[in-house]
């Protein structure tokens, strides 16, 4: 058997018509495992790559074999139990199964585990799904300084000291201090050659090598006195503080954790707002996040607490809008941030409180925030909250609301809510 074994240095992307070909084909697991693991991460991690391990049996490549052709008949000695025609089974235990104890027989082949990249996560996370621009209704940014290379300089401390820049300055001076010793040195040293080859024996002759033999003497040490590297060599990196725009914003994540909100409905929140922050942080540098949860009161909490608490109760839904109106103006002045925010609810409230609600989203947030989106994770009918809503929907063009009732629905909902605006 002929082996051949291909030691070729790969270059740079040289596979990436392999990989995508090997992507396409393995489509549908990479996808459901990209599914599982948004499940699975926080808001702030899915901007990362994944590891997906593909079962053996799915890349497993189709064998062609060279039988003996024609129709043959067998007499297998030894035979009570099978007549023609019959199958043999497979022979019990023989398989290469997944046990929980050990044995001393089978083998198989592990998971092929394939990492994708980063932008390749994305691009399955947003395969069906083209992200429009953000509506602005302003953009305020805040001027900060940053330290941006700027030649070099004479002057400076020993950490910013530019050692290749310095070494070539070092020999650059180096040539050109000695350029005229060493000429003069291999002048002095041929005359030399040419008095010693004469025989001569004349006073004068003599004297003359005495003195090219001193001369040569003073220009080697000259060339030899010459320092490696002088205090006028070192350059040191300059750096100046730069003038730099940059924009900053704050989301605020709302959700209702009442009774009415189980786990399926907080999972498609989730995944809602998952697409806002990725859509964020792809305008902004820099981007907070701020977590309410409410029943029939108001919390600010980190991320686990968020989606993962049990803490559940009634209803009142302007505890939250409050809450977010207060930090905002502790934290967030709208002078400086930009501001926006996404509530996730089923829709009930406690009828009472639903006027109240939108008096402040009218009077306390969306005059200050770039946008607001409310979406209602239910597939029952629209209750109060909605009627109120809808009347500030048609007040404010930075307010926007929608419906989802499955997850298939997530993407065309954010789509609809995100979709860029025409002039």
């Amino acid at each position: 058997m002929t082996q051949i074994i291909d030691r070729r240095l790969n270059g740079k992307k040289k596979s990436a018509v392999n990989r995508r070909r090997f992507i396409r084909r393995f489509k549908s697991q990479i996808k459901q495992k990209v599914s599982e693991a948004v499940n699975g991460r926080s808001i702030t991690d899915i901007d990362k790559g994944e590891k997906v391990n593909i079962p053996t049996k799915d890349i497993s490549e189709p064998l062609f074999g060279h039988g003996s052709g024609g129709h043959r008949e067998i007499i297998q000695p030894g035979n009570t139990d099978f007549i023609t025609g019959d199958k043999i089974p497979r022979p019990p235990g023989s398989g290469s199964g997944r046990g929980s104890k050990a044995s001393n027989s089978g083998e198989g082949l592990d998971n092929f585990v394939f990492e994708l990249s980063r932008d390749e996560f994305l691009e399955f996370f947003f395969e069906d799904l083209e992200l429009p621009d953000m509506i602005k209704t302003k953009l305020t940014t805040v001027v900060e300084h940053k330290w941006v290379r700027a030649g070099y300089s004479t002057n400076g401390i020993p950490a910013n000291i530019s050692i290749i820049r310095s070494l070539r300055g070092a020999l650059a001076r180096r040539i050109a201090m000695r350029a005229p010793a060493t000429q003069r040195l291999r002048e002095a040293e041929e005359e030399l050659t040419l008095l010693k080859s004469d025989n001569d024996e004349d006073g004068r002759m003599q004297s003359r090598i005495t003195l090219l033999e001193e001369e040569i003497r003073q220009l080697r040490q000259r060339i030899d006195n010459i320092p490696f590297i002088d205090s006028f060599d070192l350059r040191y990196n300059h750096r100046i503080k730069q003038p730099q725009p940059s924009t900053q914003a704050v989301m605020f994540c709302l959700m209702d954790v009442s009774g009415s909100m189980h786990q399926k409905r907080k999972d498609i929140a989730k995944r809602f707002f998952i697409l806002l922050y990725l859509f964020l942080t792809r305008t902004y540098e820099r981007i907070e996040l701020v977590f309410i949860r409410h029943h029939t009161t108001a919390k600010e909490v980190d991320e686990n607490d968020f989606f993962y608490s049990r803490e559940t109760g009634g209803t009142v839904v302007s505890s939250a809008l409050q809450l977010m109106h207060d930090i905002i103006q502790d934290r967030y002045p709208s002078g400086e941030w930009n501001i926006y925010a996404a509530q996730a609810s089923d829709g009930d409230n406690w009828e009472g409180d639903s006027p109240h609600c939108s008096e402040i989203l009218a009077d306390k947030i969306l005059p200050y925030v770039q946008y607001f989106a409310y979406i209602e994770i239910t597939p029952d009918r629209h209750q109060t909250l909605w009627r109120e809503y809808e009347k500030v929907q048609s007040v404010f063009g930075n307010f926007a609301m929608q419906e989802i009732d499955a997850l298939a629905n997530i993407y065309p909902v954010f789509r609809e809510l995100f979709r860029k605006q025409t002039a």
